[in-house]
């Protein structure tokens, strides 16, 4: 019997950085996948030697579309070498930059990037096609423009707390540099409860608190029957168009999970953590293998450069010792992308809003695990509905920031002595790390560990896939040349590789 097995590259636009991937199908179906990261970058290399503060400067310019994150992960690097704990309020307003640009990021990539594909002509037998069209064709839907128009709004908070967005620097070891005026901070409550009114209405069609009463696939399924605004919201419309075509049903992956923490509790505040682990946090760190949770230990992570164009000589190694040299020769041609492999007790994992949720133990997140298990539909439904776990903090932290005004802003002197430290938080696709040394008041190594090294990451040495790897195989693609199912898997993860977009195509 002729075996139909080929080898194809497939184009993704609309994804942060170069990316290229490449899967094997047999029979329609796809059972092999190779995520190259096809441009270096070398950030960790360009520090080196630079002053102890220069991270603050530089690091926010890896991104511009989660630079308050990279921010965020350097000061509290900085902060632990220092040895000190930001007041109060400097860590409310690092907290409300890094959720405002969150709550923009997941907005844009479920409707801009993900849903954009809804308007495919691959789609045009789907019941829904048409009105599709109609609210997501790029540049043109009624969807796409009221995004572009509401999200970009909300990005003022971060402006106004840091000075500019993106690659603001206003984060410093101990605090925060200025205060925002209280006028400004009105300002924000104010852009801040206009956003939360939107997002209500057009995302979810429905309250925060409704939504956030949905604690299982059933409860799922009575909301989208409930009401006509629950039904037609983008998350209605995500559910409805989703489940017929089948995105319930590919991208399902290895099914472990990361989530480093992130968003420190103030020593007196009115929010509190929304899961039941007993945590200073508003996301929960911890990692959930094969269902089982376990605390996270940063301790554990290795990087692998097996299959990536680095030195190898010393194996797997801890960022706090990982060096990142470029080789692009000797290997045989195993390695194929510029990303690392980081690995978690040797495990792939996924991180991003899904691990959050799973990892916060959010009940309608874990009856998907525990049930059909999890799916690009279920990651983007984490991505879309996640804004609705963070705008009421905003609006609290906001009015505490208010009414305490005029209060310290920073601890320490802020100077940084030799030492090493970690900085770990969430960003909008996932976990966060960046390891730092200083000697003699310089950088003497800096490593960082993005989301899409996690989720985007090649095989280690051991053969595992990266987590979007493993999601692509056993999915099914009706047309080769127009392969919508595979992106619709890699774009749940939201990849973000470098701040611009290349597409490469080859031929057989």
């Amino acid at each position: 019997m002729n075996s139909t097995r080929r080898i194809i590259d497939i184009p993704l636009n609309r994804v942060e950085g170069d990316l290229e991937v490449r899967v094997e199908h047999d029979a329609g179906v796809i059972t092999d996948a190779w995520s190259a990261g096809i441009l270096y970058r070398g950030f960790e290399n360009l520090l080196i030697g630079r002053g102890a503060l220069d991270g603050l400067v530089m690091t926010p310019r890896i991104c511009g579309i989660c630079s308050t994150t990279h921010l965020m992960a350097a000061a509290r690097a900085l902060d632990a070498i220092a040895g000190v704990t930001p007041p109060d309020n400097a860590i409310r307003l690092r907290n409300i930059a890094l959720m405002a640009e969150h709550v923009q990021s997941d907005v844009r990539q479920s409707v801009m990037m993900f849903m954009a594909d809804f308007a495919n002509p691959a789609h045009q037998k789907h019941s829904l096609f048409e009105q599709a069209q109609q609210r997501y064709t790029t540049m043109g839907g009624s969807s796409f423009i009221d995004v572009i128009r509401e999200t970009k709004k909300v990005l003022e908070v971060v402006a106004m707390i840091g000075g500019q967005w993106p690659h603001s620097s206003y984060m410093v070891p101990g605090g925060i540099a200025f205060e925002p005026s209280q006028a400004h901070l009105l300002q924000c409550l104010q852009i801040v409860r206009s956003y939360r009114q939107w997002y209500e209405r057009r995302v979810l069609g429905c309250s925060i608190e409704r939504w956030l009463a949905v604690d299982s696939r059933a409860a799922l399924d009575t909301w989208l029957d409930e009401s006509d605004a629950q039904r037609d919201s983008e998350v209605g419309f995500l559910l409805r168009f989703g489940r017929e075509f089948g995105l319930d049903n590919i991208g399902r992956g290895n099914e472990a999970f990361l989530s480093c923490g992130s968003l420190d509790l103030p020593s007196d505040t009115a929010v509190h953590a929304q899961t039941l682990h007993q945590t200073r946090q508003l996301v929960s760190a911890g990692v959930v293998r094969r269902a089982a949770a376990e605390a996270f230990d940063h301790e554990k992570i290795a990087e692998d450069v097996s299959h990536a164009y680095y030195k190898n000589a010393l194996g797997a190694l801890h960022p706090s010792i990982g060096e990142t040299q470029p080789n692009v020769t000797g290997r045989e041609g195993r390695a194929y992308s510029w990303i690392k492999a980081p690995r978690y007790d040797g495990s792939a994992v996924e991180t991003g809003p899904l691990a959050e949720a799973v990892i916060d133990r959010r009940p309608l997140f874990l009856d998907f695990l525990n049930g059909p298990g999890v799916s690009s539909l279920t990651r983007q439904l984490a991505r879309l509905t996640r804004p609705a776990t963070l705008l009421t903090a905003m609006e609290t932290w906001l009015g505490e920031c208010i009414a305490t005004h005029g209060g310290a802003i920073i601890a320490g002197d802020g100077q940084v002595p030799d030492g090493r430290g970690v900085g770990l938080t969430q960003a909008a696709r996932g976990a966060l790390g960046h390891w730092v040394s200083i000697e003699n008041g310089k950088i003497a190594r800096y490593q960082i560990i993005t989301p899409t090294a996690w989720n985007g990451s090649p095989r280690d040495a051991s053969g595992a896939r990266g987590a979007w790897e493993e999601a692509l195989v056993g999915t099914p693609i009706a047309d080769p040349d127009n392969p919508v199912e595979a992106g619709y898997v890699v774009r749940s993860f939201d990849p973000c590789l470098v701040c611009a977009v290349h597409t490469v195509k080859r031929s057989n």
